[in-house]
């Protein structure tokens, strides 16, 4: 199936523009917020912004390791754990696709996950598993996956659950990465109801009675009206993405109903505006926004690649 030039780019940039709009705004409640019309990538004189060294226009650790897993899958044509595992460490070392190499925000959970990777465990088992290891850390930065992949929703599933592993390997954080995808892939496809045709999808290909079943029935209820705060904890911030999208008649509305939540602005910001990129794409996006963004040559590079391998990957994909 061939997917427009504009949907794939509105993706990567939408995601991209949205985790810088967000960073400044990060871990400030709601009613401290700027007015919303005063939400852009350099907030209003008197704003105590985070990260205040931050020039405006930085994508965060969100955007760092996206564009970590989009590195990889460029240059194996698919999943390959060892390597996305070994660039996220070099972004967390060296500062490998970050902005002036400048890492100024991970996760909790994230580094955790990095230490048992330095300890020489497999990828695939790093990540911690426990209920209180649900932050969204491995959701924030799927969404190339599902602008890259060639193969059926069965394959995209499994490798979104993976890539998930590496540093959060509970079943709700897998899931969650699992249905963002299929919806991402939704969208992509034009289908009219992309979040129901995700949901069913994936419905279809989990088992019966499993934890896959339990996180996705009971924690994300994905038939439920969405309703999100804007926090860390990963079915949270799915919601929120969902919940701001689909109210949102614009690239600019979704992405700043998802900052005016506070709290994880940026990470919140990057997952809605990911899929609102593929919904309006590059042209939705506002000119002054991706205009503002660091690393634009980087990040071209890279959707060059991406577009060529697209157009690579040939006829209509497997089912």
């Amino acid at each position: 199936m061939t997917i427009s030039r504009e949907k794939i780019a509105g993706g990567l940039y939408g995601m991209l523009v949205g985790d810088a709009l967000g960073v400044p705004y990060e871990f400030t409640a709601p009613e401290h917020l700027p007015p919303r019309e005063m939400l852009e990538m350099d907030p209003p004189p008197g704003f105590d912004r985070a990260h205040a060294r931050v020039a405006p226009g930085t994508w965060s650790d969100d955007g760092a390791q996206a564009l970590c897993l989009l590195a990889s899958l460029l240059e194996h044509g698919r999943l390959d754990a060892p390597d996305f595992a070994a660039r996220l460490l070099g972004w967390y070392r060296d500062g490998y696709m970050a902005i002036d190499s400048n890492v100024f925000d991970v996760g909790v959970q994230t580094q955790l996950a990095f230490r048992v990777l330095e300890a020489g465990a497999a990828p695939l088992d790093a990540g911690p598993s426990g209920e209180r290891h649900n932050g969204n850390g491995s959701l924030m930065r799927v969404l190339p996956l599902a602008l890259f992949h060639p193969g059926n929703d069965a394959a995209l599933v499994e490798d979104a659950m993976n890539q998930s592993r590496i540093t959060h390997g509970h079943a709700r954080s897998r899931v969650c990465c699992a249905l963002y995808c299929l919806w991402a892939r939704g969208l992509l496809e034009d289908r009219p109801d992309a979040w129901a045709h995700a949901t069913r999808t994936l419905r279809g290909l989990i088992t019966r009675g499993s934890e896959e079943e339990e996180a996705l029935e009971y924690h994300v209820r994905p038939d439920d009206a969405p309703e999100g705060k804007g926090s860390g904890y990963v079915v949270d911030t799915l919601r929120s993405a969902r919940m701001v999208f689909e109210r949102g008649e614009s690239y600019e509305a979704i992405v700043k109903d998802a900052i005016a939540l506070g709290w994880d602005t940026d990470t919140t910001a990057c997952v809605a505006g990911g899929v609102a990129g593929i919904r309006f794409g590059l042209s939705g996006i506002p000119v002054r926004w991706r205009e503002a963004l660091l690393g634009t040559d980087l990040v071209d590079a890279l959707l060059e690649q991406l577009l060529a391998a697209r157009a690579s990957q040939g006829a209509e994909r497997p089912r």
